[in-house]
């Protein structure tokens, strides 16, 4: 019986140690919104995005957002990357995770990239022209 406490316990410990890291929870009321926009398909083989009248409503307008830099570009100082709601750990492209929802973002000053949460605050373009450029923009963007 000691035999078998002691091997459940050595497996214990080994599934605590291989506990991921779970980062802040940068989810908002805005974030929210943004998640609402899906693709519907058209015809065979093409789709397109759909969005919501609550989402419209904040197109072209100014608001906050929180969230990690997901740079698309080598350095650490950028006035171009992606953001969103989780960091590039937890990031498909980056390692491993679902796609989150993101934006394109364009600042008026370089952002200095951290691994850590930060609030950026911009004018927020819904992309419906239906090219392959993002879907969302928060252009002349600051950091808070």
């Amino acid at each position: 019986m000691k035999k078998h406490l002691t091997v459940l316990l050595i497996l214990v410990s080994f599934s605590a140690i291989a506990q991921v890291n779970v980062h802040t929870d940068m989810r908002t009321p805005t974030w929210n919104l943004i998640g609402l926009k899906y693709d519907k398909q058209v015809k065979p083989l093409v789709w397109q995005a759909v969005f919501p009248p609550a989402l419209k409503a904040i197109n072209n307008k100014i608001i906050e957002l929180p969230g990690f830099i997901i740079p698309t570009k080598v350095g650490n100082s950028f006035t171009e990357f992606m953001f969103s709601i989780v960091p590039v750990a937890s990031c498909p492209y980056c390692g491993t995770g679902d796609i989150p929802s993101m934006i394109e973002v364009k600042t008026l000053k370089p952002v200095t990239w951290t691994e850590e949460p930060i609030i950026l605050k911009g004018k927020l373009v819904i992309n419906d022209s239906g090219d392959s450029r993002s879907t969302f923009f928060l252009l002349d963007a600051g950091k808070k």
